[in-house]
């Protein structure tokens, strides 16, 4: 049974849930309440009071709207629907007396503040603020505090929202964080002075509704209105959280979370957020070619006419690295397969079954996650391989979800039973009939560290059974944005890399730059960084990173998205597809298509479940025959989590957070 509740909001009447705070209702009606503590994915606070609203009938006093129910309305004296005002007399002299008390100790320093432009007290001033202050005496200061290198504190500018402190201990799952003191002598602080030990940290950067924090890479190199903002997906995990991408001429100044709730709600990672001063370092911004030993500088129509005689009569391989965007996984795989060569997308060695969706891309979708009551991982580590995915992870953890993991024991920031460390606890509890999670909804997520050792295709297939055995949906956790995607096109060679590379004369890598290749074929190496496939390659065409093309990329669980290009590659450099369709041309096989549109038309008439963007496919489950397992514990895919692709390679700040990481798993001193 519903339990719709009548409520006449500033004339309006409006049918809402009763469990509805009174803030979300004026939503509903249109109505914009002005907020600070207020966040819909974080508990309710109330302590700044500006949300404050007129219940007729109810106190003489105004409500704080965001903690009071819909269902905790008097009714009028005859029955007729409780009645709420949001721009009375009384609730306007509220707001501004409100708004008078909150700028008592905050500084007059919008011109040099970051967030000016962006700032929610600055906008809420405006509108329901006074033009004085009744205030003589001197301002409070507070001194900074040192949250490490990626937000940057203005204490003195504070509110006291707790919107920071209440993410980092429910979605983020640290204790870092909290609030001292009493009255005017309260403030936000760190425990012990410590550094915040999370890769979601930046968030609060977003979260705080004043300068008081910022980001420290940012801090004073743009305004908001001189910037280009572009809606684009990001690519350093799997995920594909939804981002856009603020650049100021040809430079990437700043990366920012959209919401999505069926993908990354609104947070994203440290590294999605941080890496962008990867991509202005370490770029290939001109062809090379290998002579005598070494690299030499040359013109495009060099490199494509040496590029296409080393191709020529010999056995290509065709090798895709973690960044690569659909359309130019499609158009290598087109180019290299008229040669009679093959290409091969699992460079991690993964044993993803090819043909069989339910099997590389999974069953189960994001969302999942929020309704599922019972969840269990087989060798990963959410935490360090998709952060937002592991912050989805807690929140069912909160709502009672129970949580298993076989696999390293690892601090995942929210309790787990821990089943086993090795091959033998899966085989275990998939040789089970598991009653329990038949009737409710449940997951089984299978990490790519499951998949990489010389038994994955078992693991898999154990994996499987286990979640037919307890009427769970399947996620497969890919590690690589570029993965499913080039799974879907049919970039696979039967036989893995080892079959795609055997008795290989020329090596095609597209930015597959995680691969070690070793001596004897000659490499043609086609990626954005002087990264490790550069190093080895004879031939070297530089192409675009993934803010400089648009690009189809497909998650994790299935869902194809499309990047926008955001600003142009550095030189001339080119666009990956572009390359390849020259690159064919010189070859004289070219390939159908001169322009993008042309090659998404292909690509789509080919695999039509590409064209349905944002839309998750449904999944069939091809089961696999339970092989035998091997002996071996399972090993996480990640060891270093801010280092995994070539552009966080490149980024000075990644190798700050990857060495004070590192630090920080070190042995104590014998003062901590």
């Amino acid at each position: 049974m519903s339990d719709l509740r009548k409520v006449i909001i500033d004339g309006n009447e409006v049918e809402v849930p009763g469990a509805m705070t009174l803030i979300q209702a004026c939503e509903v009606a249109g109505i914009e309440v002005p907020r600070f503590c207020y966040h819909e994915r974080l508990s309710i606070a109330g302590n700044c009071r500006m949300c404050l609203v007129e219940v007729v009938g109810g106190p003489p006093k105004p409500a704080a709207s965001c903690a009071m129910q819909v269902r905790d309305l008097r009714p009028g004296p005859e029955g007729q629907p409780p009645v709420v005002k949001t721009n009375s007399p009384m609730v306007k002299k509220a707001r501004a007396g409100v708004m008078e008390f909150l700028l008592i100790n905050h500084p007059l320093d919008c011109p040099i503040c970051d967030q000016g432009g962006e700032c929610d007290l600055q906008d809420q001033a405006m509108a329901y603020g006074v033009d004085f202050s009744r205030y003589r005496e001197p301002k409070r200061a507070s001194e900074d505090l040192n949250l490490g290198p990626l937000v940057e504190t203005h204490m003195t500018r504070c509110i006291s929202c707790t919107r920071c402190v209440r993410f980092t201990t429910e979605v983020a799952g640290i204790t870092q964080m909290g609030q001292t003191g009493r009255g005017e002598d309260s403030e936000i602080t760190s425990y012990l002075g410590e550094t915040l030990e999370s890769n979601l940290q930046g968030n609060i950067i977003d979260l705080c509704p004043v300068g008081a924090l910022v980001s420290k890479p940012y801090a004073f190199t743009a305004r908001p209105w001189e910037l280009t903002k572009t809606e684009t997906i990001d690519v350093m995990d799997a995920l594909g959280s939804n981002i856009r991408v603020d650049t100021k001429g040809r430079e990437v100044m700043r990366i920012l979370p959209r919401n999505h709730d069926g993908v990354n709600e609104e947070w994203i990672s440290d590294k999605t957020r941080f890496v962008w001063d990867g991509l202005r370092r370490q770029r290939l911004d001109t062809p090379y070619i290998r002579e005598n030993g070494k690299l030499r500088k040359a013109t495009w129509g060099e490199a494509l006419a040496a590029a296409a005689k080393a191709m020529q009569g010999k056995k290509v391989a065709g090798l895709v690295g973690d960044l690569a965007p659909v359309e130019a996984v499609y158009a290598l795989k087109e180019l290299v397969e008229s040669l009679g060569g093959s290409v091969e997308c699992r460079t991690d060695n993964a044993k993803l079954p090819a043909g069989n969706r339910g099997g590389y891309a999974g069953t189960a979708t994001i969302e999942d996650i929020d309704s599922a009551k019972m969840i269990q991982l087989i060798g990963t580590n959410p935490r360090l391989e998709a952060p937002v995915l592991n912050a989805r992870l807690r929140k069912a953890w909160i709502k009672g979800a129970t949580i298993g993991l076989v696999g390293e024991a690892v601090d995942l920031t929210y309790d787990y039973v821990h089943v086993g460390t090795d091959r033998a606890a899966l085989e275990d509890l998939s040789s089970k009939e598991i009653g329990a999670t038949k009737d409710v909804p449940s997951l089984v997520i299978v990490g790519q560290g499951a998949l990489q050792e010389a038994d994955g295709e078992a693991v898999l297939a154990h994996a499987m059974k286990l979640a037919a055995n307890s009427n769970s949906k399947l996620m497969i956790l890919n590690t690589a944005a570029a993965r499913v995607g080039a799974m879907d096109v049919g970039a696979t060679t039967e036989g893995g890399m080892a079959a795609a590379l055997d008795g290989a004369e020329v090596i095609y890598s597209l930015g597959a730059d995680e691969v070690e290749i070793g001596e004897g074929a000659f490499v043609i190496y086609q990626g954005s960084h002087g990264d490790r496939g550069a190093h080895r390659a004879d031939i070297i065409l530089p192409g675009a990173a993934y803010t400089e093309e648009g690009g189809l990329f497909v998650n994790t669980e299935g869902r194809p998205q499309i990047a926008m290009r955001a600003g142009f590659a550095p030189g001339e450099a080119k666009e990956n597809w572009a390359i390849l369709r020259a690159l064919s041309a010189e070859l004289g096989k070219t390939l159908p298509y001169d322009s993008i549109a042309g090659l998404r038309r292909a690509l789509v008439a080919a695999f039509p479940h590409l064209g349905a963007i944002d839309e998750v496919a449904e999944n069939e489950l091809k089961a696999i025959k339970p092989k035998k397992l091997g002996k071996a514990t399972f090993r996480n895919a990640i060891k270093d989590f801010y280092l995994t692709n070539p552009i966080a390679r490149s980024s000075a700040l990644m190798a700050e957070l990857s060495a004070q990481a590192k630090a920080r798993t070190g042995d104590k001193m014998a003062a901590e």
